[in-house]
């Protein structure tokens, strides 16, 4: 094989429309872009959001409180999930992606106090609640701040 003899898959490339090209194209004449009017016009159109002068949506609906933008959201998992570890076990964010007990770990995890545990583990978290850590320690376990 060389590569003058390569060729894409059957039907992953398709010949774009050309627009304008007379009537016979079914794109002709004013090109899909319907008779005059803003959105007619080369460079014409509306800003996103724009809602024609109606006080958009994103000005009407209330805000409250603080949104910080650079939060680094954890994932929450509840001291019940641990259950599945076994005895001895050291148990981070690899580990728990491993298990399918989380299915994304971008920035960390937080272990909640819901459910109980039986089995003496450490575990390597981002934060944990005041109810998970005493109930991890009451186990036997450790509760380790990464």
């Amino acid at each position: 094989m060389n590569l003058h003899e390569l060729s894409p898959a059957e039907g992953s490339t398709h010949v774009a429309k050309r627009k304008g090209r007379g009537p016979g194209t079914g794109n002709g004449k004013t090109a899909g872009r319907g008779h005059k009017g803003q959105k007619a016009r080369s460079g014409g159109g509306v800003r996103v959001g724009f809602e024609g002068g109606q006080m958009p949506l994103a000005r009407r609906v209330p805000k409250r409180g603080f949104n910080n933008i650079f939060a680094k959201p954890l994932e929450t998992i509840n001291v019940s999930a641990l259950e599945a570890f076994e005895n001895g076990a050291v148990v981070g964010a690899d580990e728990l992606l491993a298990a399918g007990i989380v299915s994304k770990c971008e920035y960390g995890f937080k272990v909640l106090g819901n459910g109980s545990i039986t089995k003496k583990i450490t575990v390597k978290a981002s934060a944990f609640s005041e109810s998970a850590k005493a109930k991890i320690e009451a186990a036997g376990g450790k509760a380790e701040v990464v």
